[in-house]
């Protein structure tokens, strides 16, 4: 999620494209376990089976990415006259674990928006980056059948539970308890119906006008972790309701999903289509599939413009670009097509390969800010539309999100408690491509500068402070680790700390223990400290200048004048391993020391034939965790008040350069 404060040859192409609609064929011919009977869609309006309509061929054969430990096969209908989604799902979950399991948890998380005594209203106070919900933004999920595959019903074995706060009116964890355990590597298969009540859009989901954006919209199976995930100790589910700060966490499977819209809508989804849309008088069925994914969203409208292109690169063998713009920006898709084009070929050159067949690429309207800047598997949104001529924000945003591919969608952090491992890396990221691809440079010391309440970093992402607290955390203070890492290292063993994390941990929702093991691997020494300061522990750099002593030297003349300076530096946040200070003589000239900052300060005493008249650590900004750097600068013989109106000056320069600051 984006935070927004203001070459094979052609033929090689054209043989994917082939084996691409090849398989897509195939698919559609595989028989398989659907969920669309008639005891399931009975009471579920726009939904019926779908009838295979060629010879049932064997499925085709290839290896998996992941672990795929969940099923999904969805059939919903958008309802656009009562804002609801109608569903039949069937989802089959296997045990990962080595001992049995006697209930599964469903997370409902539509239900944040039924009230405002939800946990997630409770804690966001009804507002996400700078959208605010309004009178309208009330939905909710409803589950009206709940079966087992042979047709039992559980409803009665239901109950919501509140893991996390203990709160009575949050309904966004359901706990199913099972008529029979499920035997490690064993599977079971739950039947639901479910209608979902869509809210005006925010937090990623509803409507606004004719556009419709499903995020999190159907109910979805929380994660069991055996021993040794995330070095978990014993194995169990991973419980959390639906938080104001948090985002989510789920397994990687295989998604079947139709979709029923009315005439003339158009819609993007996760994955791809298995054949073409479908439509009567009144209505249009789509269909994708998606596997290697731990999430599944879409968009619908009926003015989505759409364009796409193909493109390939080293890394990215073959990918069509689609792109669902609003009218307002059809003139600029050669803009949003240029920035997925180079964000794909960066990041697959610099951390691994794209493996999947679409990227999809949706413009909310200017209304629909709320679902915009947000990513899912292949599909990512852009910030909504509007008249204006945007800057480079539009590039940024997309850049942003398609980054999130990688560190969100094939590593798959869990983002309840451990935010930052995808956040961080993203934005770390993108700063990277927006430098190369449209010279847009990052400004390290302001950033820092901004970071007034420094939290850990792996923490519950609902315990910081505000949610102020939270991203300038997660997603600020998290890159300017990963910069200070690279700082120590060089950029290019920070490139291979970066492609070595990913190419172990992407499908297998690593910890932040994880990448510190393979910082150390990598870079072959210990990071502890450093990890400790700044990634477990709450602190920033912060180097003061305390004091400036001059004096006479002993033998000084009127002819050969000589000063004796002393110097108190001292450390007063998170370690670094050598700091550079400048000095500075009254007669003009310089001297540069670099400290090395074993202890907690140190004193310089120098004697010069001029006084040393100020002192400056790190004058060329390259501490990039400084967060204080109002002590960074001392003048020597100021008195108190005169000190204290130059640090007051400073600081109100900071001030007024964060006004600027844009997400």
């Amino acid at each position: 999620m984006k935070l927004r404060l203001s070459k094979p040859p052609v033929a090689a192409g054209i043989s994917v494209i082939l084996v691409l609609a090849l398989a897509a064929a195939l698919f559609a011919a595989w028989p398989r376990k659907i969920v669309h009977d008639n005891a399931l869609t009975q009471s579920v309006s726009m939904i019926e089976p779908a009838p295979l309509d060629v010879k049932p061929a064997a499925p085709p054969v290839y290896e998996a990415l992941s672990r795929r430990l969940v099923e999904y096969h969805i059939s919903v209908s958008l309802v656009p006259e009562k804002k609801e989604l109608h569903g039949a799902e069937s989802v089959t979950w296997e045990n990962p674990g080595s001992k049995p399991v006697q209930e599964l948890y469903l997370h409902l998380y539509p239900n944040a928006f039924e009230s405002d005594n939800s946990t997630f209203n409770r804690e966001s106070g009804g507002k996400l980056r700078e959208d605010k919900r309004t009178g309208n933004s009330v939905g909710g999920m409803k589950l009206t059948t709940i079966q087992t595959e042979k047709g039992d019903d559980l409803s009665r074995l239901t109950e919501f539970v509140r893991p996390d706060d203990g709160n009575l009116e949050d309904h966004t964890l359901l706990k199913v308890r099972l008529l029979e355990p499920v035997a490690p590597g064993g599977k079971v298969t739950l039947r639901m119906e479910f209608r979902v009540q869509l809210p005006e859009v925010f937090a990623r989901m509803g409507y606004s006008g004719d556009f419709y954006m499903a995020g999190q919209w159907f109910p979805k199976v929380a994660v069991y972790e055996p021993a040794g995930t995330r070095g978990r100790t014993e194995e169990g589910w991973n419980l959390h309701q639906y938080h104001g700060n948090s985002e989510f966490y789920a397994d990687f499977g295989i998604y079947d999903v139709k979709i029923r819209v009315p005439s003339g809508y158009t819609v993007a989804a996760t994955g791809f289509p298995t054949k073409p849309a479908t439509e009567d008088k009144t209505s249009k069925t789509y269909r994708f599939y998606a596997d290697d994914v731990h999430d599944f969203a879409w968009a619908a409208s009926p003015r989505f413009v759409y364009q796409e292109e193909k493109f390939s690169a080293p890394g990215v063998p073959g990918v069509k670009i689609k792109l669902y713009l609003d009218p307002l920006h059809k003139p600029l898709k050669n803009r949003y097509f240029q920035a997925a084009k180079k964000a794909l070929t960066r990041y697959s050159e610099w951390y691994g390969e794209y493996p999947y067949s679409t990227l999809s690429i949706v413009v909310p309207p200017a209304g629909g800010n709320g679902a915009g800047g947000m990513e899912y598997p292949t599909l990512i949104t852009a910030w909504g539309a509007s008249s204006e001529t945007p800057d480079l924000s539009l590039e940024r945003v997309i850049v942003h999100e398609i980054g999130h591919q990688w560190w969100y969608g094939m590593v798959a952090s869990n983002e309840f408690e451990e935010a930052w491992l995808d956040e961080a890396f993203t934005s770390y990221a993108e700063d990277k491509v927006m430098e190369r691809e449209y010279g847009e440079l990052p400004n390290h010391p302001v950033e820092a500068a901004y970071i007034t309440g420094p939290e850990p970093l792996q923490q519950l992402s609902w315990k910081y402070g505000s949610h102020d607290h939270y991203a300038d955390n997660v997603y600020l203070r998290g890159k300017l680790v990963l910069n200070a890492i690279e700082r120590q290292t060089g950029a290019d063993k920070m490139n291979k700390v970066l492609r070595a994390y990913f190419d172990r941990y992407k499908f297998r929702h690593p910890s932040t223990e994880n990448f510190q093991a393979v910082v150390e691997r990598v870079t072959g020494r210990s990071w502890a400290d450093f990890f400790d300061a700044y990634v477990y522990g709450n602190l920033m750099s912060d180097f003061s200048v305390d004091s400036i002593r001059v004096q006479k030297a002993e033998g000084s003349t009127k002819e050969m004048p000589a000063y004796e300076s002393q110097i108190l530096i001292r450390k007063l946040g998170g370690p670094w391993p050598t700091v550079p200070v400048r000095i500075h003589f009254a007669d003009g000239s310089t001297k540069d020391i670099a400290w090395s900052t074993e202890a907690s300060e140190i004193q310089y005493k120098l004697v010069h034939s001029a006084p040393v008249d100020w002192v400056q650590i790190d004058p060329e900004r390259t501490l990039v965790l400084e967060s204080r750097v109002i002590n960074n600068h001392l003048k020597a013989q100021v008195d108190d008040k005169q000190q204290l109106r130059f640090s007051l000056s400073l600081q109100k320069i900071i001030e007024a350069l964060m006004i600027g600051v844009a997400w």
